[in-house]
C-alpha cells in the first residue's frame, strides 16, 4: 500500500486554507469550487502532492492511503439517516474540501446523473430498509467486490473514500491486480470480448429525484435510464482484462454479470480469475481522517457486513469518482465544463 500520514504541522498548515474555503462556499457541490479545485490543490503540502503524483504516474500500488487528517467527531454530529440529508451546512465541510483537493491532484472529479441526485461527492452510510440490497448503503450483507461502475465506458480511473466515522471498524475489502499470478490464468481468454456486464443497482431511477425542474436535464437523465435499461436487456460483450498482457488492468463486477451463453473457455478463465481475487483479498479498516484512493483499473473493492445502529453513530464515509480523461465522456455530458455524466 502507498501510504502517507499527515503530521500535526501538516494539519496546522492546512487549517487556514480549509477554513477560508469553507466560509467562501456553501456546499462541496458548488460548481466554482469544483472548477477551482485543481488550482487550489497546488496549495496542499508539497510532500503530499509528490506522494499523490507518484501514485498517479508510478502505480506503486493499487491502493493509496492518506491518513491523519484531523476530524472532531463532536463537531461532526450524528451520521445522517440518508444521503439526501447531508448536502448543505455540512459539519464535515473542511474535510470534504481537503478530500476534493487531493482527488483533484489525481484527475478530474465527476458524478453520475443516475446516482445520488447527480452529486459529485457521495455519502456512504447505512440506510434503513437497504440492509440486504446490493448497494453501498446496505449493512447486513457483504457488499460484493467489484470494479466501480464496471458496466460503463466512462467509469473512473479512481474511486476514493474518506472516513468520517467507523466505530465498528468495518473492513473495506481490496484486491490489487499486482498481487495476482497471471501465469496461472488464461490471460488471452480474459482479453477476448466474450463477457457480459450488467449495470449495478446504484444507477436506478429510485436513486434520483423525480424532476430537477430543468427540462433539458430531465430529458438527458431519462435518456440515461433508458440506456441503462437497454444494457440490462441486451448486454454488450466485452473483455475482462485490457492493457499490457504481462501486467493487465481489469474490469469486472461478478454480482452483476450473466454467464449464460459464455464459451466454456471464457467461463473457466473467469472463474480462475475470481478464485485468485478471493485468495488475495485483503481487509482495510478505515479510520476517521483516512482518505483512500483505489485504482479502479488495478483493483476491485467491496465491504464486509455489519449491524447498523441508526442512532447517529454509524459508519460514515464520503466517496468521489476521479477520471484522468474527462474529455472521454464528452458525448455523455451536456457541456465541456459540466462534470455530470448522463
Amino acid at each position: 500500500m502507498h501510504h502517507l500520514t499527515l503530521t500535526s504541522d501538516d494539519n496546522a498548515a492546512l487549517l487556514p486554507m480549509l477554513t477560508e474555503l469553507a466560509k467562501t462556499y456553501d456546499t462541496i457541490e458548488n460548481p466554482e469550487l469544483i472548477r477551482r479545485a485543481p488550482v487550489l490543490a497546488r496549495s496542499l503540502p508539497a510532500r503530499l502532492l509528490e506522494f499523490l503524483e507518484e501514485f498517479r504516474i508510478g502505480e506503486p500500488s493499487a491502493l493509496c492511503l492518506v491518513s491523519g487528517l484531523e476530524v472532531d467527531e463532536n463537531v461532526l454530529g450524528p451520521t445522517p439517516t440518508h444521503w439526501r440529508d447531508s448536502q448543505y451546512e455540512s459539519s464535515a465541510f473542511p474535510q470534504e474540501i481537503f478530500f476534493l483537493l487531493c482527488a483533484s491532484a489525481l484527475g478530474d472529479v465527476f458524478g453520475w446523473a443516475t446516482q445520488q441526485d447527480g452529486r459529485i461527492m457521495h455519502d456512504v452510510l447505512p440506510i434503513k430498509g437497504h440492509e440486504h440490497y446490493e448497494l453501498g448503503s446496505n449493512s447486513l450483507q457483504h457488499l460484493s467486490w467489484h470494479t466501480e461502475d464496471a458496466f460503463h465506458p466512462c467509469r473512473g480511473d479512481y474511486v476514493a473514500l474518506m472516513c468520517l466515522k467507523n466505530p465498528d471498524q468495518v473492513e473495506t475489502l481490496v484486491c490489487d491486480a499486482g498481487d495476482l499470478d497471471w501465469s496461472r490464468l488464461d490471460v488471452e481468454a480474459l482479453f477476448e470480448a466474450e463477457f457480459t456486464q450488467m449495470p449495478d443497482n446504484s444507477h436506478q431511477p429510485q436513486n434520483t429525484a423525480q424532476s430537477t425542474g430543468d427540462p433539458t436535464v430531465d430529458r438527458l437523465r431519462q435518456r440515461s435510464f433508458a440506456l441503462i435499461q437497454s444494457w440490462n436487456d441486451d448486454p454488450v460483450k466485452r473483455p475482462v482484462l485490457f492493457g499490457d498482457r504481462r501486467d493487465p488492468y481489469m474490469v469486472l463486477d461478478p454480482y452483476h454479470m450473466k454467464t449464460e451463453g459464455w464459451p466454456e473457455r471464457s467461463l473457466r478463465a473467469f472463474q480462475g480469475l475470481c478464485d485468485q481475487i478471493e485468495e488475495h483479498m485483503r481487509d482495510v479498516v478505515l479510520r476517521p481522517g483516512d482518505c483512500v484512493f483505489i485504482d479502479n483499473f488495478r483493483a476491485v473493492h467491496g465491504r464486509k457486513s455489519f449491524r447498523a445502529r441508526y442512532d447517529g453513530s454509524d459508519r460514515w464515509l464520503k466517496r468521489l469518482n476521479v477520471t484522468r480523461n474527462l474529455r472521454g465522456s464528452r458525448a455523455w455530458r451536456p457541456a465541456p465544463d459540466n462534470r455530470i455524466i448522463y
